[in-house]
C-alpha cells in the first residue's frame, strides 16, 4: 500500500509514559529532529551551491521532527541511538516498527521477518533498545488493514497475535507510547471491519491507533474516521500522519504512490484541538519515494525534486 526507506542506517528507514489516558490538549511533548536527515543534507548542499531559495524551502522539512523507520534485522542499535540522542536534548523520538512477516503483501515495501519466532525476537530487540527513554512507536503500518483485505500467505489470526505481542512488549518499556496502525479513511470506509482485528491485535493495551500513515487523507477526514473508530474501541486515542496531506488526496489510479501536486501538512505537534487526537506526526518522511511509480526511485529512496514540490506547495 505504501513504501518506506530500506537503505539508510543499514536498513533503518525513513514518547513518554501515558500514566492514564492523555488528551491532545495536554502540554506539548518536544519531538526529536534528526540533524543528519536526507532533507538536512540536501538543504546544506543547496546552500553550498547557491540554491538559497530551494534550501530555505527544504528547511520546511529538515527542521521538523520525522519518524525513524526500523525495517530490517538488528534494530536495537538504531533504536538506542535515536532515543539516546533525543533524550540528550530533552526530546522524544518517533519510531516505526515495520518488520512483520509478509509486510506490504510483497508490494514495493515487501519483506519483513521470515518467521513468527524471528519477528518476536526482533520485537524483543527493538524494545531493549528503547530502555526507559521516551518514544512514540507506531506499530506495523498497514498490517491490520492488509489482513482485513486478505493478503497472500498471511493467516490473519497469526498476524494479529504477532501484533498483540509487539504492542504488549513495547508497552513494557516505562516511557513508550504505542499506536497500532489502523489504515486510513479511504481504505476501509466501513470501520466495523476493523474493530475485531484491532482488538485481536492488542489495541486495548496500546495507547491508541495511528491513521493516514504514508497517505494523503485530510486531517478532517482522518479525525472523523478516528472518532468513529474510537467510539467502538472504548474511547481509544489516535495520532494522524500529516506529513504530506496539505493538499489532500489525489484521485485516480495509484493515488497513494508519489502523486503530484501534494503538499506538506500540519507540522508535527502533540498539542491539538481534539481531546482524542494525541498528535499530528510526520510518520512518512517527506521526500522519500513511495516506489517506482510516476518516475520515482526505489521505495524509500530520497527524491529531492519531490521533496521540493511538497515544501513549495506547503501553506506554512
Amino acid at each position: 500500500m505504501f513504501a518506506v526507506g530500506l537503505v539508510a542506517l543499514g536498513m533503518a528507514a525513513s514518547a513518554g509514559s501515558r500514566g492514564g489516558e492523555v488528551s491532545g490538549a495536554d502540554a506539548e511533548v518536544a519531538l526529536w529532529v534528526n540533524p543528519e536527515s536526507s532533507a538536512a543534507g540536501q538543504a546544506a548542499e543547496w546552500r553550498r551551491t547557491g540554491r538559497t531559495a530551494d534550501a530555505l524551502l527544504m528547511e520546511r522539512i529538515s527542521t521538523r521532527p520525522q519518524a525513524e523507520w526500523l525495517v530490517g534485522p538488528g534494530p536495537r542499535a538504531v533504536v538506542e541511538a535515536r532515543t539516546t540522542a533525543a533524550a540528550r536534548e530533552g526530546r522524544t523520538a518517533v519510531l516505526v516498527a515495520y518488520y512483520i512477516p509478509y509486510r506490504d503483501c510483497g508490494s514495493y515495501s515487501g519483506g519483513g521477518a521470515r518467521s513468527a519466532t524471528g519477528y518476536r525476537e526482533w520485537v524483543d530487540e527493538f524494545a531493549a533498545g528503547l530502555g526507559n527513554r521516551g518514544a512514540y512507536v507506531i506499530v506495523e503500518p498497514d498490517a491490520v488493514a492488509h489482513s482485513v483485505d486478505g493478503c497472500g500467505r498471511v493467516v490473519p489470526e497469526e498476524r494479529y497475535a504477532l501484533l498483540a505481542y509487539a504492542v504488549d512488549r513495547f508497552k513494557r518499556q516505562a516511557n513508550t507510547r504505542v499506536y497500532l496502525d489502523a489504515g486510513n479513511p479511504a481504505w476501509h470506509p466501513d470501520t466495523s471491519r476493523l474493530i475485531a482485528p484491532l482488538k485481536q491485535s492488542g489495541i486495548a493495551r496500546a495507547d491508541g491507533f495511528a491513521l493516514n500513515v504514508s497517505n494523503f487523507r485530510t486531517d478532517a477526514d482522518s479525525s472523523a474516521y478516528g472518532e468513529k473508530l474510537s467510539a467502538a474501541l472504548g474511547g481509544k486515542h489516535f495520532v494522524i500522519d500529516s506529513s504530506r496531506n496539505g493538499n489532500g488526496p489525489r484521485t485516480g489510479t495509484d493515488s497513494w504512490c508519489n502523486p503530484p501536486g501534494r503538499a506538506l501538512g500540519v507540522a508535527p505537534t502533540t498539542v491539538t484541538d481534539a481531546p482524542l487526537l494525541d498528535a499530528y506526526l510526520w510518520v512518512k518522511r517527506p521526500g522519500e519515494s513511495d516506489g517506482t511509480c510516476r518516475g520515482g526511485p526505489a521505495a524509500g529512496r530520497w527524491w529531492p525534486s519531490y521533496a521540493l514540490e511538497l515544501a513549495r506547495n506547503a501553506r506554512g
